[in-house]
């Protein structure tokens, strides 16, 4: 067992979900030197290290207690099926890395849902999660476990249809496939051991927590200023999405306008702006937030 009173974080050493998790925890403040040839990496800023690793393993090594948690995709661990062994639990969604795991078939193909596929070969990389799932809806169909390129399967007549990562639907519309049924939606997820820490680095991964909820929450709100007449401020309310409480400051000697401050938990659109307009608000500023902090 490894002994450290640093917390240690696998991550996915390459790709798109590596570069969205580095920017995650320099956001909360941990700052690395990375090196593609090496396997850690120390924060001088906090007690944390990170272990570069494929996201296949990820998992594994988390549930092994070789670290304390891990960032990779929901489909990886359910895939790997870490959790039915109660040796992982996953903390919280991170809001990046969204996918989904579907089936698809050729455009020309008579196909509607999982049950046309019945005695029809499938293409995939995920094998576990799609046999639970064709047992799920009583479907028989072979499964073609593939590691990598499933789209090209029908083309190739290795298979009838596939069962594979989708994120736009790009790569499907450029091999003539089209979904026809959605397994699971994924994210990324930070999970950690289920082994319980010591109090240093439990209180370590407290603050750590504390600050990857602020940044998380931060993503989608924003701070929203603007003036308006006094009677509008009831409607205002009601337009701005997840709209705190906010500070209303009198412009003026009359008090018939006023200056409004607010968060707003969710996305602030053109189309909200331009409703703002449409009961009296004027000089709206729209603000990103780095930081919430409860």
């Amino acid at each position: 067992m490894r002994e450290s009173h640093r917390l240690r974080i696998a991550i996915q050493k390459s790709g798109r979900l590596a570069e969205k998790t580095i920017a995650l925890l320099v956001k909360c403040g941990l700052d690395f030197e990375l090196r593609r040839d090496r396997l850690l990496h120390e924060c001088k800023e906090f007690p944390v290290d990170l272990m570069l690793v494929r996201d296949d393993d990820i998992p594994a090594y988390v549930a092994d207690g070789v670290c304390d948690l891990g960032i990779v995709g929901d489909n990886v661990i359910r895939e790997r099926q870490v959790q039915k062994t109660n040796a992982i639990e996953t903390v919280m969604p991170l809001g990046f890395g969204t996918c989904r795991l579907a089936l698809a078939v050729p455009v020309a193909m008579e196909c509607r849902s999982a049950a046309d596929l019945a005695g029809k070969r499938i293409a995939t990389s995920y094998p576990n999660c799609l046999r639970q799932y064709l047992k799920q809806v009583g479907v028989d169909a072979k499964i073609v476990e593939l590691s990598g390129a499933v789209e090209i399967a029908p083309s190739l007549q290795i298979a009838d249809a596939i069962c594979d990562l989708v994120s736009s639907g790009a790569t499907l519309r450029e091999n003539g496939l089209r979904p026809v049924e959605v397994l699971f939606e994924s994210q990324a997820v930070l999970i950690r051991s289920a082994r319980a820490l010591p109090p240093a680095m439990a209180l370590d991964y407290a603050r750590l927590l504390q600050r990857m909820n602020g940044v998380l929450q931060a993503a989608q709100a924003k701070y929203i200023m603007m003036n308006a007449p006094r009677e509008a401020l009831e409607r205002i309310q009601e337009i701005i999405p997840g709209m705190e409480q906010p500070s209303v400051i009198p412009l003026g000697t009359d008090g018939s306008h006023i200056a409004i401050h607010a968060v707003a938990r969710e996305n602030v659109f053109w189309e909200t702006i331009e409703k703002l307009k449409a009961v009296g608000a004027s000089a709206i500023l729209v603000l990103p937030i780095e930081k919430v902090i409860a």
